[in-house]
C-alpha cells in the first residue's frame, strides 16, 4: 500500500561531516529558536503547564557540580521547570543552569539529563562559568564537532574529534555552550540548527565562536576528545522506574524501555543519522512509540506528520522506520 505523501523528497543531511547529537531531552523544549525551528514538539507549543495536582511529587536530590550542599527538588514536569527548581533550591537565576548530568559531577555529556530521570538518580547541575570568544579558521569542511542540546535552549559541544580543526584549539572544550556564531545568537536553537550553521560556514575563512564553559571544581579536568567517559560521582539510578518528562501533559512514572523498545530505538536512531545527519534518542523513542502499534507504513506516516510534521521525513525513511520497528519486535519461534 503506497504512502500518500508523495510530496516528500529525501531530505539532504543537515550535516555531512559534522555530527549533530542531541541530549536525551530534545523533545522537552517545545519553543522556537531564533532560526524558526520549533523542535520536535512544534505543534504543541504554547500549552500551559499542567496544574500542580497532576505533577508527580517525586523528590530528587541534587548538587551543583562544582560543589554545594545537597538540595531537594520536586514538582516539575519538564526540563525547563526542573532547571527552575534547581535554581530556586540554590538561589540562582534559572538562566545560570546550563545542563545537568546524572550520577556524576563531571562534564560527561553521555550522562546528560534529558527526557528521562531514573527514580534513584542523583542530579548534578552545571552552571555557567567563564565566557570566551574564539576565532576559528575553517581549513577543512569538517570541524570535528559533535553537537548536543539540553532540552531547554542551550546547545553544547558533546565531542571533539581527535586531530580535527577544533581539537587544535585548546580554548574549546567538551561541555562548552555555543552562544553565538559570528555574532548571531544561538540561544534557544536546537542541535541540528547549530550543526547546520557550522556546516554552512565557508571553508577557507575565519569565523568567531562565543562560548560559555561550565563552572568547574578544582578536581575537574576538561575533557578534550572523548566527552563520554564514565564519571566518578555517586553511582545511583539502579531502580527500574523512570520519570519521563514531556513537552505537554504531566510527567509520568514509567518502567525503563523494554528490550524491544531499546532495540527499536537504536535502529531508528541509526536511521536518523543516515537520513538526517543527526542522532536523537528521544526523537527515536517518540517515533517508536508512535509506530509500534500501527498496522502499516501509511498509518505511521500519518502519525509522524501529525506529531513531527516539521521534520518532513521522506517516504523511504518512513518505510525504513516501519521496517526497523518490525524487525525489533519479538517473533514467535517456529
Amino acid at each position: 500500500m503506497p504512502l500518500g505523501l508523495g510530496r516528500r523528497k529525501k531530505a539532504p543531511p543537515l550535516v555531512e561531516n559534522e555530527e549533530a547529537e542531541p541530549g536525551r531531552g530534545g523533545l522537552g523544549v517545545g519553543e522556537p529558536g531564533p532560526l524558526g525551528g520549533g523542535g520536535a514538539g512544534g505543534p504543541q507549543m504554547g500549552l500551559p503547564p499542567p496544574p500542580p495536582a497532576l505533577r508527580p511529587r517525586l523528590v530528587f536530590h541534587t548538587q551543583l557540580a562544582h560543589g554545594s550542599p545537597t538540595g531537594r527538588i520536586e514538582g516539575f514536569t519538564n526540563v525547563k521547570e526542573l532547571y527552575g527548581k534547581i535554581a530556586e533550591a540554590f538561589r540562582l537565576p534559572a538562566a545560570e543552569v546550563m545542563f545537568c548530568t546524572l550520577n556524576t559531577h563531571k562534564v560527561d555529556m553521555d550522562k546528560l539529563l534529558g527526557g528521562q530521570i531514573g527514580l534513584e538518580d542523583f542530579i548534578f547541575a552545571h552552571v555557567k562559568g567563564q565566557r570566551k570568544e574564539v576565532e576559528v579558521f575553517k581549513s577543512e569542511e569538517a570541524l570535528g564537532l559533535t553537537i548536543t542540546d539540553n532540552g531547554a535552549g542551550y546547545a553544547f559541544i558533546k565531542r571533539i574529534k581527535e586531530g580535527s580543526v577544533i581539537d587544535h584549539i585548546q580554548l574549546i572544550s567538551v561541555g562548552d555552550m555555543i552562544e553565538a556564531i559570528n555574532g548571531q545568537s544561538l540561544l534557544g536553537c536546537r542541535h541540528y540548527e547549530v550543526a547546520r550553521l557550522l556546516k554552512e560556514l565557508p571553508r577557507g575563512r575565519t569565523f568567531t565562536l562565543k562560548l560559555t564553559e561550565p563552572r568547574k571544581a578544582f578536581d575537574m579536568i576538561s575533557v578534550r576528545s572523548g566527552g563520554g567517559r564514565p564519571g566518578s560521582g555517586p553511582q545511583l539510578g539502579t531502580g527500574r522506574g523512570t520519570l519521563r518528562l514531556r513537552s505537554r501533559g504531566p510527567a509520568t512514572v514509567e518502567d525503563l524501555p523494554s528490550a524491544f523498545e531499546e532495540k527499536a530505538i537504536e535502529k531508528v536512531d541509526d536511521l536518523l543519522e543516515s537520513y538526517m545527519g543527526i542522532r536523537d534518542t528521544e526523537l527515536a523513542a517518540t517515533m517508536v512509540e508512535l509506530g509500534k502499534d500501527k498496522r502499516n507504513p501509511d498509518e505511521l506516516a500519518e502519525a509522524l506528520d501529525e506529531r513531527l510534521g516539521d521534520f518532513a521525513f521522506p517516504d523511504e525513511f518512513v518505510f525504513d522506520v516501519w521496517g526497523a520497528i518490525g524487525d525489533a519486535k519479538p517473533h514467535p519461534s517456529t
